[in-house]
């Protein structure tokens, strides 16, 4: 067990030589990828149009510290792994940290940060919401053919009598349940809701405002909106067909969908029986629920083994083959979950400890920012690399966390790396792309 004393921390004996530390080092960082992360926001511009985004209403004679280096002090906490605002307690005191933002003080505390969460606003949350669709409008060099919405909703646990808390069964716990919308990997809504609602409640109209918007910028795009059961809801749907956007979404099982595939699956269940082997068959038929207007496209995927049936739903009113649509559209669904899982998990999404919802929401917003800025990283600087498909925690870990020594003076800021970083190569090649940008 290391033995503390006054001056520092002693760790036994190494042959004939003491074995000592102390915090006494200097200007030394644990974050030496802060540069890269620099970097991605001055080409972005994230923090800054984060910033303009929000009116600042404090007193201009009592302001030390910007809006704009405020939200990228955070935003740079978030993607080196610093969840709490008491972090920035020592980090405000990080010369690199300090570099980054671009300041040469000392930077904003946690009461600071805390004020600032607790004097968001609705017309906020909207705004920065604006600035995740801008951000990914503008990372498209020309317009796409076509862009496939993900929509798909998770829980933020709760602690405590916390505002708008309620229990949800399906997860067994106080929380809120946000609704995300991801194209591919970028993230382009997340609206926090209170949890005892209908999971589908807002979907329609998210959808629809950010088809507006996107339509906007790219007239001649096709989109498609795909989901699970969850979020199979007339009011959807028809404003998709309506609208001449395309749907594929779950469908839950019920008694009349099961009729219609019986014939199906016993012919799949003596086939099993002959060969033991699992049996598979994708197909579709016409079916309307009660409550639709008309009858709609059905593909439905049949599944036969040791465990019995295993029947699954799809409507969509797309054309093309059943296969091609379940199995190649319809199943990349999950990448969805694990973009969900990276924002909520490696940027802190579920840190929902503020008294007041709509600053719950903006601390989600915060983490939405910083897995932008992640995923603008990965795409911008780490293609063809090792790390081109990493989560945000492996990036964190193997590419932001390095030790580093800061000299600073008047001419210059000298970051000194460790000399046996294992990805040193890697981060050169990272910061030669970035810097190539134009800002």
């Amino acid at each position: 067990m290391p033995k503390c004393t006054k001056n520092g921390i002693e760790f036994g004996r190494f042959g004939r030589r003491v074995i000592e530390a102390d915090f006494s080092g200097g200007d030394l960082s644990s974050d030496g990828g802060l540069l890269l992360l620099r970097q991605v926001d001055r080409h972005l511009g994230l923090s800054r149009a984060a910033a303009a985004a929000i009116p600042d209403r404090r007193d201009p004679e009592r302001i030390h510290h910007g809006l704009r280096e405020l939200l990228a002090q955070r935003l740079y906490g978030l993607c080196c792994g610093y969840e709490d605002l008491n972090d920035h307690k020592a980090l405000r005191d990080d010369v690199l940290m300090q570099t980054a933002v671009g300041r040469d003080e000392a930077l904003a505390s946690a009461p600071t940060f805390s004020r600032l969460e607790n004097r968001a606003t609705r017309a906020q949350a909207w705004a920065l919401h604006g600035v995740l669709i801008e951000q990914f409008v503008a990372s498209h060099q020309k317009p796409p053919e076509e862009l496939v919405l993900d929509i798909d909703a998770s829980d933020v646990p709760l602690h405590g009598s916390q505002e708008l808390s309620q229990f949800h069964a399906y997860y067994d716990h106080h929380c809120c349940l946000p609704l995300y919308v991801f194209c591919g990997q970028a993230m382009l809504a997340c609206y926090l809701r209170p949890s005892k609602i209908d999971g589908a409640k807002h979907a329609a109209a998210v959808i629809r405002l950010l088809v507006t918007r996107l339509r906007q910028a790219w007239p001649s795009t096709r989109f498609i909106v795909r989901g699970d059961s969850g979020f199979c809801r007339r009011r959807l749907l028809q404003w998709c067909e309506r609208s001449g956007v395309g749907y594929v979404i779950g469908l839950a099982r019920n008694a009349r969908l099961h009729a219609a595939v019986e014939l199906a699956e016993t012919a799949l269940a003596d086939a099993y029986a002959g060969s033991r082997t699992k049996q598979r068959l994708i197909g579709e038929f016409a079916y309307a629920a009660k409550s639709w207007s008309h009858e709609r496209r059905v593909i439905t995927r049949l599944e036969y083994g040791a465990q019995g049936t295993n029947p699954r739903f799809i409507v969509t009113n797309l054309q093309g083959d059943a296969i091609q649509l379940y199995d190649h559209l319809y199943c990349q669904r999950g990448e969805a979950e694990n973009r969900i899982k990276e924002a909520q998990l490696d940027l802190f999404g579920t840190r929902a400890s503020c008294s007041r919802f709509i600053a719950n929401q903006f601390r989600l917003l915060l983490a939405a920012l910083a897995y932008t800025l992640m995923q603008r990283l990965r795409a911008l600087a780490l293609q063809a690399t090792e790390l081109e498909r990493a989560s945000a925690a492996t990036i964190r870990v193997r590419l932001l966390k390095i030790g580093a020594a800061i000299l600073r003076n008047t001419r210059r800021v000298r970051v000194m790396l460790a000399s046996h970083h294992p990805l040193r190569e890697l981060f050169a090649t990272a910061a030669a792309r970035l810097a190539a940008l134009s800002p």
